[in-house]
């Protein structure tokens, strides 16, 4: 999708400011504070004195501070937002920042359900401004390496994913009905459709909640997407599983015609097959720095980057259709998620010209993949 550009880089850092003071706002003031291409205009949270405190953490107490983004972008001269709120926020936080003339990067997930996800794509279009999801995943050089060994495996019939950690987080979290899927899935689920260079077509899940749990919904489930081409993806994963845990990223395996690839998720790949891998590029960026620094960059040159509104809203349709299916007990298809999240967006959206745009749209599946940029092309570009 075109977008407005802004003339910014090191030599004319981008006026950001991070609204959202809580834990995973910190770290994204320390990012934007350490990067040469990035000046941080102010910090924005409802609770003030979370968001003075968050200033004077980081030695700069006369920093300016607000309740309402939009209007300390006004106030700052600020001509971004970094989006660390809840996701039930994100959907009015972005859809009133593009429309103020402010492009955005939003952490993870896009918004609260996929209707909304969908109401911030069209938002997007209407407004020609950038938004991007910063699934800071997709930037890791060891996601990059394992990408390029899939390429060499030929056709892969099963990529799966496990996933055991046993976090005390507290918060919103732990009252979730499915904190595992709705939380924290994403990012492997992200990572699967980065890694085949596929979108979903079905769901099948089973979720549960160990007796020992500290969550009070569904923290563990299993989870098999048929991918298109015929792939299967297989996730299982538990939030409450102390003892031998996994990476953050989870443990994978690729199993092709030409052999297979593994990672634990925290150390190079592994290739095990005949054939002689191929040089490839990797990610010269990584976690949320990665995305920072790609979102200026499209915004300094116009590219589309990976994450972009509409090539990550099948991640959530993913998420969407997992929950379904736990719920259901049934094998879910992903266009029946994306039409009846379409049909929430329509009938729920107040701003005219964005009913208007989602309205023009020929099918969902169409609009959200006829914006992307291929993700060897957008990692080519980095």
């Amino acid at each position: 999708m075109t977008h407005r550009t802004i003339p910014c880089g090191p030599d004319n850092p981008l006026r950001v400011l991070v609204v959202g003071a809580g834990s995973m706002g910190q770290q994204w003031l320390t990012t934007v504070t350490a990067a040469p291409e990035t000046a941080l205009a102010g910090i924005v949270d409802l609770d003030l004195d979370a968001a003075r405190r968050s200033a004077a953490g980081l030695g700069l107490p006369d920093l300016p501070v607000g309740s309402d983004a939009v209007a300390l972008a006004a106030d700052t001269g600020a001509q971004a937002i970094i989006n660390v709120t809840v996701p039930v926020a994100h959907h009015p936080v972005t859809t009133a920042a593009l429309f103020a003339g402010l492009p955005v990067l939003g952490e993870k997930p896009i918004a609260d359900t996929l209707a909304h996800a969908l109401s911030l794509a069209a938002a997007a279009e209407v407004s020609g401004e950038l938004f991007m999801v910063s699934q800071s995943r997709r930037w890791n050089p060891q996601l990059f390496a394992l990408r390029g060994m899939l390429g060499e495996l030929g056709a892969i019939g099963t990529l799966t994913t496990e996933f055991f950690k046993a976090p005390h987080m507290g918060g919103f979290r732990e009252e979730m009905a499915y904190p595992l899927l709705i939380d924290m899935a994403i990012h492997a689920f992200d990572s699967a459709r980065f890694l085949l260079g596929a979108d979903p077509v079905s769901a099948y899940c089973q979720a549960y909640n160990p007796p020992w749990s500290w969550y009070d919904g569904d923290a563990a489930a299993s989870a098999v997407f048929e991918m298109e081409g015929g792939t299967r993806y297989a996730y299982n994963g538990s939030w409450c599983s102390p003892g031998a845990e996994t990476s953050w990223n989870g443990v994978w395996r690729a199993s092709g015609e030409k052999g297979s690839a593994q990672w634990d998720g925290d150390n190079e790949p592994v290739l095990v097959t005949d054939v002689q891998p191929a040089e490839r590029p990797r990610s010269p960026y990584s976690d949320i720095a990665g995305a920072l620094r790609v979102f200026v960059e499209s915004l300094r040159t116009g590219s589309t980057p990976m994450g972009e509104v509409h090539e990550n809203a099948m991640s959530l349709a993913m998420v969407e259709a997992a929950v379904k299916s736990a719920r259901t007990g049934q094998r879910v298809l992903v266009d029946d998620v994306l039409d009846q999240a379409y049909a929430t967006a329509l009938r729920e959206e107040d701003r005219p010209n964005v009913r208007a745009a989602l309205a023009s749209w020929p099918s969902v599946r169409g609009a959200l993949t006829s914006h992307q940029t291929p993700p060897a092309t957008a990692a080519a570009s980095a």
